[in-house]
């Protein structure tokens, strides 16, 4: 892929150097700076070298350029990342055709630390915007998940939020689903109308293994009001022969209702993941 070339060791460097990038080697933050291409400030950070966590439809959009691209936020008062969909032109990496995807992930040669195993503990803490427009799929429009590598349950994801346009009427919702195994339940929704058109922070602990932890945490960082939450202190946070489990950020929707979808730009900023 293009946007990728990138001077690896001088980063290296400037990654152990900078607080503003990581504090310890258990920690990591990913900024957007505006100096750089997105692309590349991504994959430097959620990929050891060579390494490339970016899922783009690129491919079947070339006209566009890269899906991931910096704005400055005024709000925020810095550069945000802005990930977009085009209803009309974009795929799922020119590999499915009926669903778009954009998204970034920690995937296997992300940096070992990254990767959650059994018995490891970790935090993951983002902002996301959603425009006041926006528009959910009634199949599905997910914009986190945590995701099995390895093992016969990695088809289905563990954990996923999704935005989901109501049927008959219906409020849009925001969800929380959950897979034990490979079937799919939702374990919260809450209406989708007060995340729209305003930043909101996201703050979720994981305890990874067949007797976890759950617990998830949004707020309005305009109000300061709190958006969505739940906490389940004994649930099955693994899957079967998993090398390891990791988290995904964007947005992934299905085409099966195209003519009520639009374009859409979603905005991601300080993605933190934390191992304790």
């Amino acid at each position: 892929m293009k946007y990728k070339m990138r001077l690896k060791p001088l980063i290296i460097i400037f990654w152990l150097l900078s607080p503003s990038l990581t504090t310890a080697s258990g920690k990591l933050v990913l900024r957007a700076t505006g100096s750089q291409v997105a692309y590349t400030i991504i994959n430097d950070q959620l990929a050891d070298y060579n390494g490339d966590v970016i899922e783009v439809p690129d491919c079947s959009h070339d006209e566009f350029g890269p899906h991931i691209t910096q704005v400055f936020n005024k709000f925020l008062n810095r550069y945000v990342f802005r990930f977009h969909i085009h209803r009309d032109h974009d795929s799922d990496r020119c590999k499915k055709f009926d669903r778009q995807r954009t998204e970034i992930k920690v995937y296997r040669k992300s940096p070992e630390w990254l990767r959650a195993i059994e018995g490891s503990q970790f935090k993951y803490r983002w902002k996301f915007k959603l425009d006041k427009l926006f528009q959910g799929s009634r199949h599905f429009t997910h914009l986190h998940q945590i995701k099995a590598v390895g093992g016969s349950e990695a088809s289905m994801p563990l954990i996923t939020l999704s935005a989901r346009k109501g049927r008959r009427g219906k409020p849009d919702m925001f969800e929380l689903n959950y897979a034990k195994n490979s079937k799919q339940r939702k374990m919260k929704l809450v209406k989708l109308g007060p995340f729209l058109g305003q930043w909101a922070e996201a703050i979720e602990q994981i305890s990874f293994g067949e007797n976890g932890k759950y617990f998830i945490k949004i707020k309005s960082l305009k109000t300061g009001k709190q958006l969505f939450n739940y906490r389940n202190d004994s649930i099955r946070m693994w899957k079967n022969e998993a090398d390891f489990l990791r988290p995904k950020w964007g947005i992934y929707r299905s085409l099966k209702d195209k003519e009520m979808l639009r374009d859409e730009m979603v905005d991601f900023a300080d993605v933190e993941i934390q191992s304790n």
